[in-house]
């Protein structure tokens, strides 16, 4: 593992049976600048990976990236900021955003995101099978989880195979690389997103706008994440395992074997 992730600490186990000296592995939760054609927009705590997808994605929560190809550029300063040029209004007025159910206050998006008539989705399905595949790579794709006990992790699937693979101390991080990775062209939006993080209001609603046609989690949906999932369209699955999957919402993108 990287160092710029991992922190090694000494800690003391006590139980009732005495006291035991242990090392510890901690996720470095490190401080980012996002700006958007040098114009500082916001900052977020982050893990040190995937940055030129987070500030995509984070701009696109913010809504002022709404599609793929309109990003240009994106610098990475080790100091701390994440500059990203992208062809859209520069002297747009800052947006209205809404601080969402994020641990802290850290969900945030913008308003008009939430409001308003979602565009159609791509068409996708994924067998049982699949669904199987995709959990299992995705809770294996890196120790950092298991190390530190402190990640969500975030994958991408689609034509049967693992796209992209993210992760972050904040499940909403996570999901944002995965959505700039779209943004970016990595991938498209046609397939399926998995997080380890609960599907709240703000988590469905970004995966929505992108036109993720499945969103599924490891956890629960709020009932508001539920309520968008219905007016997307989108199939939203819950406690997602790999011989199980509860389906919230259209059901029929998930094939049975």
């Amino acid at each position: 593992m990287e160092d710029r992730v991992t922190l090694v600490q000494n800690t003391t186990v006590v139980t009732p049976d005495g006291r035991e000296d242990r090392e510890e592995c901690l996720a470095i939760e490190v401080p980012y600048k996002v700006a958007l054609n040098d114009r500082e927009i916001g900052a977020s705590m982050v893990l040190e990976t995937g940055l030129e997808e987070f500030g995509a994605g984070f701009l696109f929560g913010q809504g002022y990236i709404t599609a793929p190809g309109q990003v240009r550029e994106v610098l990475v300063c080790p100091e701390g900021r994440i500059s990203v040029y992208a062809d859209v209004d520069d002297d747009a007025e800052p947006k209205e955003v809404i601080v969402t159910s994020g641990c802290g206050g850290t969900g945030k998006i913008s308003r008009e995101m939430l409001e308003g008539a979602f565009d159609p989705l791509q068409e996708y399905s994924i067998t049982f099978d699949e669904i199987r595949r995709f959990i299992r790579q995705v809770l294996h794709a890196s120790p950092l989880g298991q190390a530190t006990h402190c990640v969500h992790g975030c994958g991408f699937w689609a034509d049967g195979k693992l796209q992209g693979f993210y992760e972050d101390v904040g499940r909403h991080n996570a999901v944002d690389k995965v959505i700039g990775a779209i943004l970016l062209g990595k991938f498209s939006a046609r397939g399926a997103i998995y997080t380890t993080g609960r599907l709240t209001s703000d988590m469905v609603l970004k995966c929505a706008r992108i036109g993720i046609p499945i969103i599924m989690s490891r956890t629960a949906p709020s009932s508001l994440g539920l309520a968008i999932a219905r007016r997307a369209g989108v199939t939203l699955a819950a406690y997602a395992r790999p011989e199980r999957v509860n389906i919230f919402n259209e059901s029929f993108r998930i094939i049975t074997d």
